[in-house]
């Protein structure tokens, strides 16, 4: 008899992949954590081979992982878009979508493209702004959908985040010795990952200074590579002209979440996109 592969068990893969925690995947899929990992182990029986690379803290993909994920993504898709075409007329209207300029990159190139040809009669609007100006918009309807950042504080966790990181101090990789103060390159005003950098600092009486303040995630990574200053970058965003700094204050761990204009609802259009970046977003 061929193998078959199971939906349900592909839906849990992905999640697993997209958020890095069992634990954060079995609440995005409303299974246990026992649950998620029997799915894996299926999968993985199934290829005969490792998918992921687990430890104590969070799970990597593997490079057949990376290749399993790539490939069955378009099969997650087609199934959903299916579905949906036999429930009813295809969703269509407007939707305003916020995100942070360090994650826009992804989603415009590498989730938006599918999700217009799958749903051409939705229009998107799209904005990059800070996370913290993306949620004063969606609080005002300005917004329909917006992709933020926040710290994962205690008691205050999102139940189905996007993504879990825990930022890490950067310089470039050719930097000598820290100087005092610190050399700051900053995020935008308004962007949680600058507040979390001045707190840690501050708590740890290390005095800094600024050298470059930008709302551009790119502008403060180039800033890094080229030695000028240091920052806080999630772990994916880390190149090789970049060096993790092991000896500077923790900064607390954060998630990426979908935040989503209560009179949207009911919105089919805004449905369909709030499903596609839950299905799609990683870090």
């Amino acid at each position: 008899m061929s193998a078959t592969l199971d939906i349900e068990l592909l839906r849990t893969f992905h999640a697993v992949a997209r958020l890095g925690r069992f634990r954060a995947a079995a609440a995005h899929v409303h299974k246990s954590a026992a649950a998620v990992s029997v799915h894996i182990q299926r999968l993985e029986a199934l290829v005969g081979a490792r998918l992921l690379e687990r430890d104590n803290q969070s799970v990597t993909l593997t490079p057949l992982g990376q290749r399993f994920l790539a490939r069955t993504a378009e099969l997650l898709d087609a199934h959903d878009r299916v579905l949906a075409d036999l429930r009813g007329a295809p969703p269509a209207g407007r939707v305003r979508l916020g995100i942070p300029d360090e994650y826009a990159e992804h989603v415009i190139r590498d989730i938006l493209p599918a999700f217009a040809q799958a749903w051409p009669g939705v229009t998107l609007e799209l904005a990059t702004a800070p996370s913290l100006v993306l949620r004063d918009q969606v609080a005002r309807r300005r917004l329909h959908l917006a992709v933020v950042a926040q710290p994962a504080a205690a008691g205050r966790r999102a139940s189905r985040p996007l993504a879990l990181t825990t930022p890490l101090w950067v310089a470039g990789a050719a930097a000598g010795p820290l100087p005092a103060p610190v050399p700051l390159a900053l995020h935008a005003a308004d962007c949680p990952y600058r507040t979390a950098m001045i707190e840690a600092l501050e708590r740890a009486g290390r005095a800094w200074r600024t050298v470059l303040a930008s709302p551009s995630s790119r502008a403060v990574e180039a800033c890094v590579e080229a030695g000028l200053g240091i920052s806080i970058v999630d772990r994916s965003r880390i190149t090789a002209r970049m060096r993790v700094l092991d000896d500077m204050p923790k900064v607390a761990p954060h998630e990426v979440v979908l935040l989503r204009d209560g009179s949207a609802g009911g919105q089919a259009a805004a449905d369909v996109l709030e499903e596609t970046l839950r299905q799609h977003f990683r870090l």
